[in-house]
């Protein structure tokens, strides 16, 4: 019997970690915390319930503690290092230009929209109305998904912003659509 690298000791403790936290976060905190369930059926109007997020949620670290669990062996991951850092600050500002853009992309197309037609609209008003909802999702979620792939292709591709176009189109589909009470992100907040 071979020795186990020490990443490989380290990769068995996380993955179980991350499946029993995720257990007990699917299975006791979310339906003891939630007012609703996964989803709500009231007089024919179907909403989402409050355990549905973190109930995701909880499937997608058990998923991901499972993926980690099957690995036989990890190459020995090294110290942390200056690269490593850098690409965590990269990594970080993404996730803030991202942010950014979900959060205002709509409230200045509403500004640039008001200028054109020399109206006084607000994007609190608009917020739950097409297409102004779904702008700052789109280009928040597509400037996210293509930026993150082609940092792992290593280059900005054309595939990588139609992925992330189809992505961020899917997402709205199924999270929105079905709905009628739901607000993307970041409209609840505006």
């Amino acid at each position: 019997m071979s020795p186990r690298l020490p990443s490989a000791r380290t990769n068995l403790y996380l993955s179980l970690g991350s499946i029993g936290f995720a257990l007990v976060l699917g299975l006791v905190w979310a339906p003891l915390d939630s007012g609703t369930g996964l989803i709500e059926t009231v007089r024919r109007q179907v909403t989402i319930g409050d355990a549905l997020a973190p109930t995701l949620a909880a499937g997608m670290i058990g998923l991901g503690g499972v993926l980690v669990l099957a690995q036989r062996r990890a190459p020995d991951p090294g110290g942390l290092g200056p690269a490593n850092l850098g690409f965590l600050l990269r990594f970080l500002a993404v996730i803030a230009v991202a942010f950014a853009l979900m959060r205002w992309t709509g409230p200045v197309a509403v500004t640039l929209a008001n200028v054109a037609v020399a109206d006084d609209l607000t994007y609190r008003a608009l917020r739950d109305t097409a297409p102004w909802k779904y702008l700052g999702f789109f280009a928040g979620g597509s400037f996210l998904i293509a930026t993150l792939i082609s940092a792992v292709e290593g280059r900005p591709t054309l595939r990588a912003v139609l992925i992330a176009a189809a992505t961020t189109l899917a997402l709205i589909a199924v999270y929105d659509l079905p709905f009628d009470d739901l607000l993307l992100p970041p409209n609840g907040d505006v």
